[in-house]
Parts: structure tokens; C-alpha cells; sequence
């Protein structure tokens, strides 16, 4: 029986289309929900168009009441009974009582090699520490952000003369290639962490 991946979204949705189209053939995952908490968000049409059913809770509905705006997605997750969910650029943060209910069972993907780096601007954060080297986690998610156990890695190099938004367009480029071969492992039930050394992957 396939495993069943609800994605969580709040805007493009690029991490969610690499997962969605990497979940076929032989993968034991399929996509079973695309869930925004920003009714705008442009990959929810991105969902549609590759048939996967999609479901928004506007955070804005709940004037800061967390534990409601929670109730409302669990009753969507209810509805399509995932195994597992994955975050992918949803800029919303979890309540410890939500990562309770689906312990061990949420990944997300965050743009810096953690531990450094954790929250905002991880790019120019990079860039201004002098870093040579940067990238992407993929990490299971923890009531404390950005701190879960790390699945996943992937490395970027910073050239000199980057800005923020040159190393961002490449570290994303690796997102969508580690992301997916993370939740194919994952979904195996292999949680040994993937790392890819700048081109080449080390297991």
C-alpha cells in the first residue's frame, strides 16, 4: 500500500511540485493533499494542475487564535489521511500539541545547513559571516524551530561577489533535488540521512 504525503505550502510551491512529480513509478509515496494557509498562493493552482487535491486554511480567518487555525487543518488531514506531511515553504510555525499528534511524521525543508543559520535571511546571513560553503536541510520537524534531526543535506558553494538572491536561486535549485530523494528514503522507512557533496550524493 502506497504511504500517502500531504504538502503544506504558503506561496510558489516549487519544493511542493519536485515532490509531487518525484512521487511515481516505484516510489511507495503519493501525494494525497496540497494544504495552504494563504488562499493566494500560486502553488495551489500548480497542485491542481497535477491532480492533487488541495485544501486552504487562511490563517487570517483565526485573528491569531493557533490552536483553532490548527483544529481547521487537522480536519482537512482527517479528510485525506496522510502518513506523512511534508513543509514546503509553509511560513507558518507548529504548535508543540499539532507535532504531538503527528510525531516522528513531518519533514521540512529549510534553506541554510543547519545548525547555522536557523530562522530568516539565511543567505545574506551566509554571505556576511564570510561563509565559502552553504545550503539545504531537510529535517524532521520539532516544537523548537529548526532544530529536528537532520534527513538530509545538500551543499552550495558561495562565490565571491554573491548577493542573497544569486545563492538563493542555486540553493533552491538543490532543494528540489534533495527534498525528493529524502522523502523517497524516508517513506522506505530508511532514516539514514542523505548528503550530497555539492554534485555528487553521499550515502
Amino acid at each position: 500500500m502506497n504511504k500517502r504525503v500531504a504538502i503544506f505550502i504558503s506561496g510558489k510551491g516549487s519544493n511542493m511540485v519536485s515532490l509531487v512529480e518525484s512521487m511515481v513509478g516505484n516510489h511507495v509515496a503519493r501525494p494525497c493533499l496540497v494544504l495552504s494557509d494563504n488562499p493566494c498562493a500560486e502553488g495551489l493552482e500548480k497542485a491542481r494542475k497535477l491532480r492533487v487535491p488541495v485544501a486552504v486554511v487562511d490563517h487570517r480567518a483565526f485573528s491569531g487564535d493557533k490552536r483553532a487555525f490548527e483544529s481547521a487543518m487537522i480536519a482537512e488531514l482527517d479528510k485525506a489521511s496522510p502518513q506523512i506531511i511534508c513543509l514546503a515553504g509553509f511560513m507558518r510555525i507548529l504548535s508543540r500539541e499539532f507535532l504531538l499528534k503527528w510525531h516522528d511524521r513531518v519533514l521540512n525543508i529549510h534553506p541554510s545547513l543547519l545548525p547555522k543559520y536557523k530562522g530568516l535571511d539565511t543567505h545574506a546571513r551566509a554571505i556576511e559571516a564570510g561563509d565559502r560553503v552553504a545550503g539545504c536541510t531537510v529535517h524532521k520537524v520539532m516544537p523548537q524551530v529548526d532544530s529536528g534531526e537532520i534527513m538530509g543535506t545538500a551543499k552550495v558553494q558561495i562565490y565571491k561577489g554573491d548577493t542573497p538572491e544569486a545563492l538563493a536561486k542555486r540553493v533552491l535549485e538543490k532543494e528540489h533535488m534533495l527534498y525528493p530523494k529524502v522523502l523517497k528514503r524516508y517513506s522506505l522507512a530508511d532514516y539514514r540521512p542523505v548528503f550530497m557533496e555539492f554534485d555528487r550524493v553521499c550515502r
